[in-house]
């Protein structure tokens, strides 16, 4: 088969298009023929030589997929071949097959088309399990989305709503916070022209949010603090700001408030099986009932990788990059 490899660490242009070994299902896992890919961050870290995939996982780039079943592993039931699913996955989603553990795949929703589904399984298990698993918000509170036109903040935004939260985001220019607006976000933040903490304060008659979903890390972490509600959460899964940071505790301990920090790529395979679970639980139904949508930016072939990534890099984009065969 054809894969995405990249021989040496570097920019858009170390991506390579290039002949590799079938994969085989082991125990436990399925092959999918892969119909398109999206990009996310930790790909382009990948690129550059700073995250590589854990061990066992497919040296390829590629976190979440959509395609149909070719062959079955021993010990796999539920599933048959010809099935059209969509996939997380801890790396090989740039290729044209990919085995992927049976626990972490997921049908191709009611109403969505084959390749729309490849940009679903990495943002939703991502906001599901922060926002929703960890941070428990519940339906009146605030959620905070920094980074709200991206993959992550889109789904975020619509899931948030779905459950009867008030939804406030961050963004770059009017443009992406319009988009955000139509997805129903109900405060609007130009993190370019005005101080979100002082926004996010005004919005709620002095409280702040009850939930912050944070992508910046350390640039953010003592405003993330200063803006969340008492008995807030603050749930980081990105360091795109850095990742050491100062932070005044007794802030912290007056508000009650609590920091977690997740990634997902590395997580045991039952960790992971249990979110794409109760993803499918909790979630499904909803896209189903066309409440909430798979947000596409647009779609290159996914020999283009490296214009993928350039665009993701010039963050011009709303929504998922995808890449298809």
């Amino acid at each position: 088969m054809y894969a995405i490899t990249i021989p040496e660490p570097g920019g858009p242009e170390a991506l390579q298009w290039a002949e590799v070994p079938d994969p085989v299902p082991g125990d436990g896992e399925v092959l999918v023929e892969v119909a398109a890919s999206a990009v996310n961050r930790a790909d382009l870290l990948q690129r550059q030589g700073f995250y590589n995939p854990p061990p066992g996982a497919s040296p390829y780039p590629g976190l979440e997929c959509s395609g149909r079943i070719t062959a079955l592993g021993p010990g796999v039931s539920g599933w048959a071949v010809g099935d059209e699913v969509c996939a997380l996955l801890a790396g090989g989603g740039y290729a044209e097959q990919v085995a992927v553990p049976a626990g972490q795949l997921l049908p191709v929703p009611e109403g969505v088309d084959l390749v729309a589904a490849a940009a679903l399984p990495e943002v939703v298990c991502t906001v599901w399990s922060n926002v929703f698993m960890v941070a428990h918000l519940r339906p009146g509170e605030t959620l905070l989305v920094h980074g709200g036109a991206s993959g992550i903040g889109t789904m975020a935004v619509q899931l948030a709503k779905a459950i009867g939260a008030k939804v406030a985001v961050t963004a770059g220019g009017k443009e992406k916070l319009e988009r955000c607006a139509e997805l129903g976000a109900d405060i609007l933040i130009d993190y370019r022209e005005q101080d979100f903490v002082e926004e996010i304060k005004a919005a709620t008659d002095g409280a702040g949010a009850d939930v912050i979903l944070d992508i910046m890390g350390a640039k953010y972490l003592d405003r993330n603090v200063n803006a969340l509600a008492v008995n807030g959460r603050l749930a980081i899964i990105g360091l795109q700001g850095g990742v050491k940071g100062e932070l005044n505790l007794n802030t912290l301990l007056g508000k009650r408030a609590a920091i977690t920090a997740t990634s997902l790529r590395a997580r045991p395979l039952g960790e992971k099986a249990a979110i794409v679970a109760a993803v499918r639980e909790h979630v499904w139904p909803l896209i189903g009932a066309g409440r909430i949508k798979p947000v596409v930016d647009r779609t290159l072939p996914m020999s283009e990788a490296a214009a993928a990534h350039r665009v993701l890099e010039e963050s011009g984009h709303v929504g998922k990059v995808l890449l298809t065969r």
